[in-house]
């Protein structure tokens, strides 16, 4: 990707160079006319963020490169700073909110309005850090890590928030932070789990699965006395029941359970074992013969497997992470100050959103209508961030709306869908579980 391909992405969503500019000059970032240009600056900085570590000699050498600006990487150097933060998560926010006029939309679920997945990755950074960020220390070395939160819409392909946390800031303190409205169903793990978390939604109007977090008490909603899950699960072959939760709001949830085979059930033995500091317990490890899930769905009409099927969405916010370390440079981290890291990383998310709504999202839909394949994320992010492809002409061809020349596209089609297999990809699965 070029700077061209960057300007003209950002065109598409409605942000022009002289908007981009102009909010520069708003923000401080840029305080007089001079030979550095937000918008040429702007986008030297996302391209140079994908490829690599984005030095200040980077950034000035791909500006020189790719416009008339004659600029020094001391130059650049002095505009690292937080008035570039600022204006870097302005930006992020203006197109994470970005609503994109494309024709090219699917009709997928009446049932949600979004369907949320919400999930965080830890990625290593340098030890000059570790007072901001926290990770692990003994008493020969130290680790510094951070946390970055993530939640995207199953529904609209898109990404909804970000976050870059210290390594300390657990999953389940920013659980009440996610925006949950009216309509939504939210898929997260047990690291989120809390019985006024799931109350929240019940409070908003929208739905939530998570997977049982072991020891969690629950009550009986009659008698309101604790009871033992699985001394229950004992004298059933699969459960599907209601429970009421022990917090102030008493909340009434709805418990499916069904046995797993012996071989996965060894198998998450023998990872709770090795993961665990200490012994696990016999009640620990006997809960591993079964896959629980804790909802506030109630409708008696959706079952277990439906459950399963949309939890197991799940994984696609793994392998979003998976394409980020692996394309998108986010294992690469320099010695940096905090600034520098946070700047660097809303660059990356910038350019991530952008790629993913106005080139990823619609070529897959074509790909699908036309040639009957399923484009991966991972491949595609491989193949559009090689410098020797035109993200215009792609942008062309699906403006053309499938009529026409797709040369492009069908190299896109060729070169980065899925290989024809048994296992079902994401699409094919979502498609099953929300039919």
């Amino acid at each position: 990707m070029d700077n061209k391909d960057f300007i003209f992405l950002m065109e598409k969503l409605n942000i022009s160079n002289d908007y981009l500019d102009t909010l520069a000059s708003q923000n401080g970032f840029i305080k007089r006319n001079r030979s550095i240009k937000a918008h040429n600056f702007l986008s030297a900085i996302c391209i140079e963020s994908v490829n690599g570590i984005a030095s200040c000699n980077d950034i000035a050498a791909h500006m020189d490169a790719e416009s008339d600006s004659n600029v020094s990487r001391q130059a650049v150097w002095k505009k690292i700073n937080s008035s570039l933060e600022l204006y870097l998560k302005r930006i992020l926010a203006l197109i994470i909110t970005n609503k994109i006029n494309n024709s090219l939309v699917e009709n997928t679920t009446n049932d949600y309005k979004r369907i949320l997945v919400q999930d965080s990755t830890i990625i290593r950074l340098p030890v000059r850090l570790f007072s901001d960020f926290s990770g692990v220390a003994n008493a020969q070395s130290k680790v510094c890590n951070a946390r970055i939160q993530c939640v995207y819409d199953f529904i609209s392909k898109q990404f909804v928030y970000f976050s870059i946390d210290s390594y300390s800031k657990n999953d389940l303190s920013v659980a009440p932070l996610l925006d949950v409205q009216q309509g939504d169903l939210v898929l997260r793990d047990r690291g989120y789990l809390m019985a006024d978390e799931i109350q929240r939604h019940l409070d908003h109007k929208a739905h939530c699965i998570f997977r049982y977090r072991f020891n969690m008490t629950l009550c009986d909603p009659i008698t309101e006395k604790p009871i033992d899950l699985f001394s229950e699960l004992k004298k059933v072959k699969s459960l599907d029941k209601k429970f009421m939760l022990n917090n102030k709001s008493k909340t009434i949830v709805r418990i499916l359970a069904q046995p797993v085979s012996k071989e996965i059930a060894d198998k998450r033995r023998r990872k709770t074992k090795a993961e665990s500091k200490n012994t696990p317990s016999e009640k620990l490890l006997e809960s591993l013969s079964w896959s629980i899930y804790i909802t506030t769905i109630m409708d008696r009409n959706i079952d277990y497997e439906y459950i399963y099927k949309a939890y197991s969405l799940r994984w696609r916010i793994e392998i979003i992470f998976k394409c980020w370390k692996s394309n998108m440079a986010f294992n690469q981290i320099h010695n940096v100050s905090k600034i520098q890291l946070n700047i660097l990383l809303l660059a990356r998310f910038i350019t991530i959103i952008i790629i993913t709504q106005i080139v990823f999202n619609p070529c897959r839909i074509i790909v699908k209508n036309v040639f009957d394949r399923n484009l991966s994320l991972l491949k595609f992010t491989k193949y559009v961030l090689n410098d020797n492809i035109n993200l215009i002409s792609i942008i062309e061809e699906i403006n053309k709306n499938i009529d026409g020349n797709l040369n492009n596209i069908k190299s896109l089609a060729r070169f980065c869908s899925y290989d024809k297999r048994i296992r079902k990809n994401f699409q094919e699965c979502f498609e099953q579980a929300f039919s």
